[in-house]
């Protein structure tokens, strides 16, 4: 049976390709997201975008318990959102979080990660090949 995994991306980066590209390059997700489903053909992959953090939760709720692995780049809520880190406890499928950016080389507020507190692995600061790295994970 063919491996699901789902990439949750959370506030703001419906706009990677546009939004700091010093920071975030210059591709956009949905052009990354068409490369790794063409890359990863073993494994069905889905993509979610939101700026609401209602519907994140939502989101974990429905795929965490089917799906085989959760990729999670919770954005800003990474460093807010109790919420999410306990719908991701609630779960039973497996979450990786995912930033872009080093978020241990930005403003001191971005630091903590409420994520990374209950996600089985964290990867930082990779740029898009971070999703790449979640992926194998899952394989």
């Amino acid at each position: 049976m063919r491996k699901k995994v789902s990439i949750i991306n959370g506030p703001n980066l419906n706009l990677l390709g546009r939004r700091e590209p010093e920071i975030y390059g210059s591709q956009s997700f949905e052009d990354y997201f068409t490369l790794l489903q063409e890359k990863y053909t073993a494994i069905d992959l889905y993509y979610f975008q939101t700026n609401h953090e209602g519907d994140i939760i939502d989101k974990l709720h429905e795929v965490g318990f089917d799906y085989d692995g959760i990729i999670l780049n919770a954005g800003g809520y990474t460093h807010t959102s109790i919420a999410i880190a306990d719908a991701i406890k609630g779960i039973e499928t497996i979450v990786v979080e995912v930033h872009i950016s080093n978020i241990y080389e930005r403003e001191k507020y971005r630091h903590h990660s409420f994520i990374k507190e209950v996600s089985v692995k964290s990867i930082i600061g990779k740029g898009l090949a971070g999703y790449d790295e979640a992926i194998e994970h899952f394989i």
